[in-house]
């Protein structure tokens, strides 16, 4: 099943959000793309706590208040800005690429957001 037949058979409203894909980082601080819609998302508005990678081998762990699911292949790294239907724009915290692993699921990316 593909990303886009599980969001035809499953998800009544999918959403739409904005991601402005972080580039690297420069003089005056985080430089992004430009924003990019993507399309047939699903937004979960729910507090979770999530691993989030550090420079050290300890690693830590961070309050997520939305997770977005979204089509394979959507460019968001961490650091990435996402702007959600409401307005609100929050950063890419982790992310994780979802393969089907053989079973036919759909292949996703998720994105927890601060």
């Amino acid at each position: 099943m593909t990303w886009e037949q599980f969001i035809a058979s499953a998800i009544p409203q999918p959403r739409t959000i904005q991601v402005q894909a972080l580039t690297g980082s420069g003089a005056y601080g985080d430089v992004y793309a430009d924003p990019v819609d993507v399309a047939l998302c699903v937004v979960d508005d729910t507090n979770r706590v999530v691993p989030v990678q550090t420079q050290d081998t300890e690693g830590s762990t961070a309050v997520s208040s939305t997770t977005v699911f979204c089509p394979k292949g959507t460019a968001a790294p961490v650091g990435s800005l996402v702007t959600l239907p409401n307005g609100r724009v929050a950063k890419v915290i982790a992310r994780s690429d979802l393969d089907d692993h053989g079973l036919g699921l759909p292949e996703h990316v998720e994105l927890d957001l601060e």
